[in-house]
Protein backbone atom coordinates (compact mmCIF):
# COMPACT_ATOMS: atom_id res chain seq x y z
CA UNK A 1 0.00 0.00 0.00
CA UNK A 2 1.39 3.34 -1.00
CA UNK A 3 1.72 5.96 1.74
CA UNK A 4 1.76 9.74 1.45
CA UNK A 5 2.69 12.43 4.01
CA UNK A 6 -0.87 13.85 3.98
CA UNK A 7 -2.58 10.49 4.40
CA UNK A 8 -0.22 7.92 5.94
CA UNK A 9 -1.16 4.28 5.55
CA UNK A 10 -0.77 1.56 8.13
CA UNK A 11 2.24 -0.19 6.54
CA UNK A 12 5.01 2.30 7.30
CA UNK A 13 3.95 3.16 10.92
CA UNK A 14 3.47 -0.55 11.62
CA UNK A 15 7.01 -1.33 10.42
CA UNK A 16 8.28 1.54 12.55
CA UNK A 17 6.53 0.17 15.67
CA UNK A 18 7.71 -3.39 15.03
CA UNK A 19 11.27 -2.15 14.64
CA UNK A 20 11.18 -0.39 18.01
CA UNK A 21 9.70 -3.46 19.71
CA UNK A 22 12.40 -5.64 18.14
CA UNK A 23 15.18 -3.36 19.39
CA UNK A 24 13.60 -3.31 22.86
CA UNK A 25 13.46 -7.11 22.99
CA UNK A 26 17.05 -7.52 21.72
CA UNK A 27 18.36 -4.97 24.22
CA UNK A 28 16.69 -6.72 27.17
CA UNK A 29 17.98 -10.05 25.88
CA UNK A 30 21.57 -8.80 25.68
CA UNK A 31 21.23 -7.21 29.15
CA UNK A 32 20.13 -10.51 30.65
CA UNK A 33 22.73 -12.67 28.83
CA UNK A 34 25.64 -10.39 29.60
CA UNK A 35 24.93 -9.42 33.22
CA UNK A 36 22.54 -12.07 34.61
CA UNK A 37 20.73 -9.44 36.74
CA UNK A 38 18.22 -10.29 39.47
CA UNK A 39 14.60 -10.29 38.37
CA UNK A 40 13.78 -6.94 40.00
CA UNK A 41 16.69 -5.26 38.15
CA UNK A 42 15.58 -6.84 34.89
CA UNK A 43 12.06 -5.57 35.49
CA UNK A 44 13.37 -2.11 36.29
CA UNK A 45 15.52 -2.08 33.13
CA UNK A 46 12.52 -3.23 31.09
CA UNK A 47 10.48 -0.39 32.55
CA UNK A 48 13.17 2.20 31.77
CA UNK A 49 13.73 0.96 28.21
CA UNK A 50 10.00 0.70 27.52
CA UNK A 51 9.42 4.25 28.70
CA UNK A 52 12.23 5.73 26.65
CA UNK A 53 11.27 3.61 23.61
CA UNK A 54 7.69 4.85 23.89
CA UNK A 55 8.85 8.48 24.06
CA UNK A 56 11.14 7.92 21.03
CA UNK A 57 8.36 6.24 19.09
CA UNK A 58 5.95 9.08 19.81
CA UNK A 59 8.54 11.72 18.87
CA UNK A 60 9.36 10.02 15.57
CA UNK A 61 5.71 9.44 14.68
CA UNK A 62 4.82 13.02 15.56
CA UNK A 63 7.54 14.28 13.22
CA UNK A 64 6.20 11.98 10.52
CA UNK A 65 2.58 13.12 10.94
CA UNK A 66 3.58 16.79 10.98
CA UNK A 67 5.10 16.36 7.49
CA UNK A 68 8.40 17.90 8.52
CA UNK A 69 10.00 16.41 5.40
CA UNK A 70 7.85 18.65 3.18
CA UNK A 71 9.00 21.76 5.07
CA UNK A 72 12.68 21.05 4.48
CA UNK A 73 14.35 23.36 1.92
CA UNK A 74 16.32 20.50 0.33
CA UNK A 75 17.08 16.83 0.67
CA UNK A 76 20.44 17.45 2.39
CA UNK A 77 18.70 19.18 5.31
CA UNK A 78 16.10 16.44 5.40
CA UNK A 79 18.77 13.79 5.83
CA UNK A 80 20.68 15.89 8.37
CA UNK A 81 17.44 16.42 10.30
CA UNK A 82 16.93 12.66 10.36
CA UNK A 83 20.45 12.12 11.71
CA UNK A 84 19.96 14.91 14.28
CA UNK A 85 16.64 13.47 15.48
CA UNK A 86 18.14 9.98 15.73
CA UNK A 87 21.14 11.35 17.66
CA UNK A 88 18.89 13.36 19.97
CA UNK A 89 16.70 10.36 20.75
CA UNK A 90 19.79 8.23 21.34
CA UNK A 91 21.20 10.83 23.70
CA UNK A 92 17.88 11.05 25.53
CA UNK A 93 17.47 7.28 25.89
CA UNK A 94 20.99 6.65 27.15
CA UNK A 95 21.25 9.76 29.34
CA UNK A 96 17.91 9.24 31.09
CA UNK A 97 18.70 5.59 31.75
CA UNK A 98 22.16 6.47 33.02
CA UNK A 99 20.72 9.27 35.17
CA UNK A 100 18.38 6.84 36.87
CA UNK A 101 20.85 4.00 37.27
CA UNK A 102 24.31 5.57 37.76
CA UNK A 103 25.20 6.19 41.36
CA UNK A 104 28.25 8.32 40.54
CA UNK A 105 27.91 11.89 39.27
CA UNK A 106 31.34 11.54 37.67
CA UNK A 107 30.20 8.58 35.55
CA UNK A 108 27.08 10.44 34.47
CA UNK A 109 29.09 13.47 33.33
CA UNK A 110 31.50 11.19 31.50
CA UNK A 111 28.63 9.43 29.77
CA UNK A 112 27.19 12.83 28.79
CA UNK A 113 30.47 13.92 27.20
CA UNK A 114 30.74 10.64 25.28
CA UNK A 115 27.14 10.91 24.05
CA UNK A 116 27.67 14.49 22.83
CA UNK A 117 30.83 13.37 21.04
CA UNK A 118 29.06 10.39 19.42
CA UNK A 119 26.16 12.60 18.33
CA UNK A 120 28.57 15.10 16.75
CA UNK A 121 30.41 12.34 14.88
CA UNK A 122 27.07 10.97 13.65
CA UNK A 123 26.03 14.40 12.35
CA UNK A 124 29.34 14.96 10.54
CA UNK A 125 29.17 11.50 9.01
CA UNK A 126 25.54 12.12 8.07
CA UNK A 127 26.48 15.38 6.37
CA UNK A 128 29.23 13.64 4.41
CA UNK A 129 26.99 10.85 3.11
CA UNK A 130 23.98 13.09 2.55
CA UNK A 131 26.12 15.49 0.46
CA UNK A 132 27.44 12.59 -1.62
CA UNK A 133 23.87 11.44 -2.18
CA UNK A 134 22.43 14.86 -2.99
CA UNK A 135 25.29 15.59 -5.40
CA UNK A 136 24.15 12.64 -7.50
CA UNK A 137 20.57 13.89 -7.36
CA UNK A 138 21.70 17.40 -8.37
CA UNK A 139 23.46 15.96 -11.44
CA UNK A 140 20.23 14.22 -12.35
CA UNK A 141 18.29 17.45 -11.83
CA UNK A 142 20.79 19.39 -13.95
CA UNK A 143 20.45 16.89 -16.79
CA UNK A 144 16.65 17.09 -16.52
CA UNK A 145 16.82 20.87 -16.79
CA UNK A 146 19.01 20.55 -19.88
CA UNK A 147 16.43 18.24 -21.43
CA UNK A 148 13.72 20.75 -20.53
CA UNK A 149 15.76 23.51 -22.19
CA UNK A 150 15.97 21.49 -25.40
CA UNK A 151 19.40 19.88 -25.05
CA UNK A 152 18.44 16.25 -25.76
CA UNK A 153 22.08 15.13 -25.66
CA UNK A 154 22.28 15.55 -21.86
CA UNK A 155 23.15 12.36 -19.99
CA UNK A 156 23.75 11.41 -16.35
CA UNK A 157 26.94 9.55 -15.28
CA UNK A 158 26.15 6.03 -14.12
CA UNK A 159 27.78 5.50 -10.70
CA UNK A 160 26.90 2.71 -8.31
CA UNK A 161 24.29 -0.02 -8.32
CA UNK A 162 21.62 1.47 -6.07
CA UNK A 163 18.22 2.98 -6.82
CA UNK A 164 19.77 6.31 -7.92
CA UNK A 165 21.98 4.48 -10.42
CA UNK A 166 18.90 2.65 -11.74
CA UNK A 167 17.07 5.99 -11.96
CA UNK A 168 20.01 7.53 -13.83
CA UNK A 169 20.02 4.62 -16.29
CA UNK A 170 16.27 4.98 -16.83
CA UNK A 171 16.74 8.74 -17.32
CA UNK A 172 19.46 8.17 -19.93
CA UNK A 173 17.27 5.67 -21.75
CA UNK A 174 14.41 8.16 -21.73
CA UNK A 175 16.72 10.92 -23.01
CA UNK A 176 17.95 8.62 -25.78
CA UNK A 177 14.37 7.86 -26.82
CA UNK A 178 13.55 11.57 -26.83
CA UNK A 179 16.64 12.29 -28.91
CA UNK A 180 15.70 9.60 -31.42
CA UNK A 181 12.12 10.86 -31.53
CA UNK A 182 13.33 14.42 -32.12
CA UNK A 183 15.60 13.27 -34.93
CA UNK A 184 12.76 11.34 -36.54
CA UNK A 185 10.51 14.38 -36.18
CA UNK A 186 13.12 16.54 -37.88
CA UNK A 187 13.41 13.99 -40.66
CA UNK A 188 9.63 13.98 -41.03
CA UNK A 189 9.56 17.77 -41.15
CA UNK A 190 12.28 17.83 -43.81
CA UNK A 191 10.51 15.07 -45.69
CA UNK A 192 7.23 16.98 -45.52
CA UNK A 193 8.86 20.08 -47.00
CA UNK A 194 10.58 18.01 -49.68
CA UNK A 195 7.33 16.18 -50.35
CA UNK A 196 5.53 19.42 -51.08
CA UNK A 197 8.34 20.61 -53.36
CA UNK A 198 8.62 17.29 -55.22
CA UNK A 199 4.89 16.78 -55.62
CA UNK A 200 4.47 20.35 -56.81
CA UNK A 201 7.18 19.81 -59.41
CA UNK A 202 5.95 16.39 -60.53
CA UNK A 203 2.36 17.63 -60.82
CA UNK A 204 3.16 21.01 -62.33
CA UNK A 205 5.31 19.72 -65.20
CA UNK A 206 2.70 17.47 -66.89
CA UNK A 207 -0.09 19.93 -66.09
CA UNK A 208 1.81 22.74 -67.79
CA UNK A 209 2.37 20.51 -70.82
CA UNK A 210 -1.33 19.55 -70.99
CA UNK A 211 -2.38 23.16 -70.58
CA UNK A 212 -0.12 24.30 -73.42
CA UNK A 213 -1.42 21.54 -75.70
CA UNK A 214 -5.08 22.25 -74.90
CA UNK A 215 -4.62 25.99 -75.42
CA UNK A 216 -2.82 25.40 -78.72
CA UNK A 217 -5.60 23.13 -79.95
CA UNK A 218 -8.34 25.43 -78.67
CA UNK A 219 -6.79 28.53 -80.33
CA UNK A 220 -6.34 26.74 -83.62
CA UNK A 221 -2.60 27.20 -83.58
CA UNK A 222 -2.17 23.60 -84.69
CA UNK A 223 -4.29 22.46 -87.65
CA UNK A 224 -2.19 19.72 -89.23
CA UNK A 225 -3.94 16.39 -88.41
CA UNK A 226 -0.66 14.57 -87.75
CA UNK A 227 0.53 17.30 -85.40
CA UNK A 228 -2.85 17.30 -83.66
CA UNK A 229 -2.60 13.52 -83.10
CA UNK A 230 0.93 13.90 -81.81
CA UNK A 231 -0.19 16.61 -79.38
CA UNK A 232 -3.07 14.46 -78.21
CA UNK A 233 -0.73 11.49 -77.70
CA UNK A 234 1.55 13.68 -75.57
CA UNK A 235 -1.45 14.88 -73.55
CA UNK A 236 -2.59 11.28 -73.02
CA UNK A 237 0.88 10.32 -71.83
CA UNK A 238 0.99 13.21 -69.37
CA UNK A 239 -2.48 12.35 -68.08
CA UNK A 240 -1.41 8.74 -67.53
CA UNK A 241 1.66 9.95 -65.65
CA UNK A 242 -0.49 12.21 -63.49
CA UNK A 243 -2.90 9.38 -62.77
CA UNK A 244 -0.05 7.04 -61.88
CA UNK A 245 1.49 9.65 -59.56
CA UNK A 246 -1.82 10.25 -57.79
CA UNK A 247 -2.31 6.50 -57.40
CA UNK A 248 1.18 6.21 -55.95
CA UNK A 249 0.56 9.04 -53.50
CA UNK A 250 -2.72 7.46 -52.41
CA UNK A 251 -1.15 4.05 -51.88
CA UNK A 252 1.83 5.58 -50.05
CA UNK A 253 -0.63 7.33 -47.72
CA UNK A 254 -2.40 4.00 -47.10
CA UNK A 255 0.90 2.30 -46.28
CA UNK A 256 1.95 5.09 -43.90
CA UNK A 257 -1.42 4.96 -42.13
CA UNK A 258 -1.29 1.16 -41.85
CA UNK A 259 -4.45 0.95 -43.92
CA UNK A 260 -3.14 -1.09 -46.85
CA UNK A 261 -5.68 -3.87 -47.30
CA UNK A 262 -4.43 -7.14 -48.76
CA UNK A 263 -6.66 -9.60 -50.58
CA UNK A 264 -4.57 -12.71 -50.02
CA UNK A 265 -5.31 -15.89 -51.86
CA UNK A 266 -3.40 -18.99 -53.00
CA UNK A 267 -1.66 -18.08 -56.25
CA UNK A 268 0.80 -19.48 -58.74
CA UNK A 269 4.08 -17.62 -58.59
CA UNK A 270 5.03 -19.11 -61.97
CA UNK A 271 2.03 -17.46 -63.62
CA UNK A 272 2.74 -14.16 -61.90
CA UNK A 273 6.39 -14.12 -63.01
CA UNK A 274 5.42 -15.15 -66.53
CA UNK A 275 2.84 -12.36 -66.80
CA UNK A 276 5.37 -9.82 -65.54
CA UNK A 277 8.04 -10.87 -68.04
CA UNK A 278 5.55 -10.94 -70.89
CA UNK A 279 4.37 -7.40 -70.13
CA UNK A 280 7.96 -6.10 -70.38
CA UNK A 281 9.14 -8.28 -73.27
CA UNK A 282 8.47 -5.57 -75.87
CA UNK A 283 10.31 -2.92 -73.84
CA UNK A 284 13.27 -5.28 -73.36
CA UNK A 285 13.40 -6.13 -77.08
CA UNK A 286 13.26 -2.46 -78.01
CA UNK A 287 16.20 -1.72 -75.72
CA UNK A 288 18.09 -4.85 -76.84
CA UNK A 289 18.13 -6.32 -73.32
CA UNK A 290 17.95 -10.04 -72.60
CA UNK A 291 14.98 -10.49 -70.24
CA UNK A 292 14.38 -13.97 -68.82
CA UNK A 293 13.45 -15.79 -65.65
CA UNK A 294 13.21 -19.09 -63.82
CA UNK A 295 11.48 -20.50 -60.78
CA UNK A 296 11.96 -23.54 -58.55
CA UNK A 297 9.08 -25.98 -58.64
CA UNK A 298 8.93 -26.12 -54.85
CA UNK A 299 7.90 -22.49 -54.42
CA UNK A 300 5.13 -22.14 -56.97
CA UNK A 301 2.15 -21.92 -54.60
CA UNK A 302 2.14 -18.91 -52.27
CA UNK A 303 -0.47 -16.94 -50.33
CA UNK A 304 -0.34 -13.35 -51.57
CA UNK A 305 -2.30 -10.41 -52.89
CA UNK A 306 -1.64 -11.07 -56.56
CA UNK A 307 -2.27 -7.50 -57.69
CA UNK A 308 0.00 -5.94 -55.07
CA UNK A 309 2.89 -8.40 -55.55
CA UNK A 310 2.48 -7.98 -59.28
CA UNK A 311 2.99 -4.27 -58.77
CA UNK A 312 6.20 -4.97 -56.82
CA UNK A 313 7.54 -7.20 -59.61
CA UNK A 314 6.60 -4.69 -62.30
CA UNK A 315 8.35 -1.90 -60.43
CA UNK A 316 11.56 -3.88 -59.93
CA UNK A 317 11.70 -5.16 -63.52
CA UNK A 318 10.88 -1.74 -64.95
CA UNK A 319 13.63 -0.11 -62.87
CA UNK A 320 16.09 -2.79 -63.95
CA UNK A 321 15.31 -2.21 -67.63
CA UNK A 322 15.59 1.57 -67.25
CA UNK A 323 19.06 1.30 -65.74
CA UNK A 324 20.48 -1.46 -67.94
CA UNK A 325 22.29 -0.48 -71.17
CA UNK A 326 21.67 -2.20 -74.53
CA UNK A 327 23.25 -5.62 -74.71
CA UNK A 328 22.74 -6.22 -70.98
CA UNK A 329 20.48 -8.70 -69.25
CA UNK A 330 17.76 -8.74 -66.59
CA UNK A 331 16.87 -11.97 -64.78
CA UNK A 332 13.81 -12.62 -62.67
CA UNK A 333 14.19 -15.70 -60.45
CA UNK A 334 12.43 -17.36 -57.50
CA UNK A 335 13.82 -20.06 -55.21
CA UNK A 336 13.05 -21.50 -51.76
CA UNK A 337 14.71 -20.05 -48.67
CA UNK A 338 13.94 -22.02 -45.50
CA UNK A 339 10.15 -21.70 -45.06
CA UNK A 340 9.94 -18.76 -47.46
CA UNK A 341 10.37 -18.05 -51.14
CA UNK A 342 12.93 -15.51 -52.30
CA UNK A 343 12.21 -13.53 -55.46
CA UNK A 344 15.06 -11.57 -57.03
CA UNK A 345 15.57 -9.25 -59.99
CA UNK A 346 19.19 -9.17 -61.16
CA UNK A 347 20.46 -6.79 -63.82
CA UNK A 348 23.78 -5.92 -65.43
CA UNK A 349 23.12 -2.21 -65.31
CA UNK A 350 24.94 0.79 -63.95
CA UNK A 351 24.60 -0.21 -60.30
CA UNK A 352 23.95 1.97 -57.28
CA UNK A 353 26.52 4.09 -55.47
CA UNK A 354 27.23 3.23 -51.85
CA UNK A 355 26.10 6.71 -50.78
CA UNK A 356 22.69 6.16 -52.41
CA UNK A 357 21.93 2.61 -51.24
CA UNK A 358 20.70 3.53 -47.71
CA UNK A 359 18.11 5.90 -49.19
CA UNK A 360 16.76 4.25 -52.31
CA UNK A 361 13.71 2.89 -50.45
CA UNK A 362 12.84 6.34 -49.12
CA UNK A 363 9.93 8.06 -50.79
CA UNK A 364 10.77 10.62 -53.49
CA UNK A 365 14.45 9.73 -53.36
CA UNK A 366 16.17 9.80 -56.75
CA UNK A 367 19.92 9.60 -57.15
CA UNK A 368 21.17 12.64 -59.03
CA UNK A 369 24.47 11.08 -59.99
CA UNK A 370 22.86 8.29 -62.01
CA UNK A 371 20.72 10.47 -64.22
CA UNK A 372 17.59 8.87 -62.85
CA UNK A 373 15.71 12.14 -62.90
CA UNK A 374 16.11 12.24 -66.63
CA UNK A 375 14.93 8.65 -66.83
CA UNK A 376 11.64 9.47 -65.15
CA UNK A 377 9.91 8.24 -62.02
CA UNK A 378 8.63 10.14 -59.00
CA UNK A 379 10.73 8.21 -56.52
CA UNK A 380 7.77 6.41 -54.92
CA UNK A 381 7.99 3.01 -56.58
CA UNK A 382 10.56 1.38 -54.30
CA UNK A 383 8.99 2.88 -51.17
CA UNK A 384 5.62 1.44 -52.16
CA UNK A 385 7.20 -1.89 -53.07
CA UNK A 386 8.84 -2.13 -49.65
CA UNK A 387 5.54 -1.28 -47.92
CA UNK A 388 3.69 -3.99 -49.88
CA UNK A 389 6.33 -6.65 -49.18
CA UNK A 390 6.46 -5.79 -45.47
CA UNK A 391 2.65 -5.93 -45.30
CA UNK A 392 3.00 -9.55 -46.53
CA UNK A 393 5.48 -10.28 -43.74
CA UNK A 394 8.56 -10.18 -45.97
CA UNK A 395 11.59 -7.97 -46.46
CA UNK A 396 12.84 -6.08 -49.52
CA UNK A 397 16.57 -5.44 -49.87
CA UNK A 398 19.24 -4.66 -52.46
CA UNK A 399 22.81 -5.60 -53.28
CA UNK A 400 24.60 -3.39 -55.75
CA UNK A 401 27.87 -1.75 -56.72
CA UNK A 402 28.63 0.90 -59.35
CA UNK A 403 29.29 -0.73 -62.73
CA UNK A 404 28.42 -4.23 -61.46
CA UNK A 405 24.64 -4.21 -61.69
CA UNK A 406 22.06 -4.60 -58.96
CA UNK A 407 20.18 -7.39 -57.22
CA UNK A 408 16.83 -6.52 -55.67
CA UNK A 409 15.28 -9.37 -53.71
CA UNK A 410 12.36 -9.91 -51.37
CA UNK A 411 10.93 -12.79 -49.37
CA UNK A 412 7.38 -14.12 -49.08
CA UNK A 413 5.95 -16.91 -46.89
CA UNK A 414 5.26 -20.22 -48.63
CA UNK A 415 1.75 -21.60 -48.69
CA UNK A 416 2.93 -24.90 -47.15
CA UNK A 417 5.93 -26.07 -45.15
CA UNK A 418 7.18 -28.01 -48.16
CA UNK A 419 10.91 -27.36 -48.67
CA UNK A 420 12.05 -28.92 -51.93
CA UNK A 421 15.47 -28.27 -53.38
CA UNK A 422 16.17 -26.47 -56.63
CA UNK A 423 15.04 -28.37 -59.67
CA UNK A 424 17.91 -30.28 -61.20
CA UNK A 425 17.80 -28.31 -64.46
CA UNK A 426 17.18 -24.64 -64.84
CA UNK A 427 13.86 -24.03 -66.52
CA UNK A 428 13.78 -22.22 -69.84
CA UNK A 429 13.12 -18.50 -69.74
CA UNK A 430 9.60 -17.50 -68.88
CA UNK A 431 8.45 -15.16 -71.60
CA UNK A 432 11.09 -12.58 -72.47
CA UNK A 433 13.28 -12.25 -75.46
Amino acid sequence: MQTTPNQPGWALPLRYLLGILLILALSLGFFYLLMYPPMHELSLMALFLTATALISALAGYAAYRLNWIQHSPNLRWTLLGSYALASLLTFFNVWVTARLMFASQHDLLLATVLLVFAAGIALVLGYFFSTALTNRIERLDQAARQIQAGDLTARVPLNGRDELAALAQTFNQMAERLHEAAQKQNQLDNLRRELIAWVSHDLQTPLASIRAIVEALADGVVEDPQTVQRYLAIAQRDIRNLSALIDDLFQMAQIDAGGLKLNREPASLTDLLSDTLESFSEMAARQQIDLNGSIAASCDRILIDVQQIGRVLSNLVHNALRHTPPGGHVQLRAFPLENQVCVEVVDSGEGIAASDRPYIFERFYRADNSGSRQKGGAGLGLAIARGIVEAHGGQLAVESAPGQGSRFYFTLPLLTEKKDAWSSTVQPPIGGK
